[in-house]
């Protein structure tokens, strides 16, 4: 493994247990993590189409893994697609794919970004940091796996309100403590 991809996946795995598990951002992410079901991989290529030829491969292993051992990947590109419009429209793509594979609506495929933003907002605002990761991400996930814990959740669609609750409440300093950011520069 080179050390970009060390450091690429050290680096995400800190924003996971930091922000995400830390902050509880996403209540489904604990179990995966503490039961090491989470599998890292990183497309050291600066290329879209790179990227693109990874996420088909990774969607496949993910598919034919047993849901027991593996329940989501988190394709990592640190070198690709750097600004966020390149990579939102880079997501049509990926849809391709997973269409292309015959995989929707068994999987799906989650985006992060580090200067990911949500239609309406500034670029500063709180909320969107939800979905800032150190480096441009691809999570895939298993729908069965979503349906499951959106079941066991009594309130999922509560989340992204209570989210921005604590993201205000930490406020940009306090998202800066968490020392969350990429050490990789594209």
């Amino acid at each position: 493994m080179s050390d970009v991809e060390k450091i690429a996946i050290e680096d995400t795995k800190k924003w996971l247990l930091e922000a995400v598990v830390g902050l509880n951002l996403c209540p489904f992410a604990k179990a995966v993590v503490v039961k090491d079901m989470i599998r890292y991989r990183v497309c050291a290529s600066s290329q879209p189409a790179d990227l693109l030829a990874m996420l088909r491969e990774e969607l496949q292993y993910l598919a034919a893994a047993d849901p027991d051992k593996l329940d989501t990947t988190l394709l990592i590109a640190p070198k690709a697609l750097p600004d966020f419009l390149d990579f939102n429209d880079f997501l049509t793509e990926c849809d391709d794919v997973l269409m292309d594979l015959a995989l929707d609506g068994v999987l799906q495929v989650a985006d992060f970004h580090p200067h990911y933003q949500f239609g309406g907002t500034d670029v500063d605002n709180i909320e969107n940091f939800t979905n800032r990761t150190p480096y441009p991400t691809l999570h895939l996930l298993r729908e069965a796996s979503i349906d499951k814990a959106v079941a066991a959740y009594p309130d999922a669609s509560l989340i992204f309100e209570r989210n921005m609750e604590v993201l205000n409440k930490l406020g940009h300093a306090g998202w800066a403590q968490l020392g969350v950011a990429a050490r990789l520069h594209n």
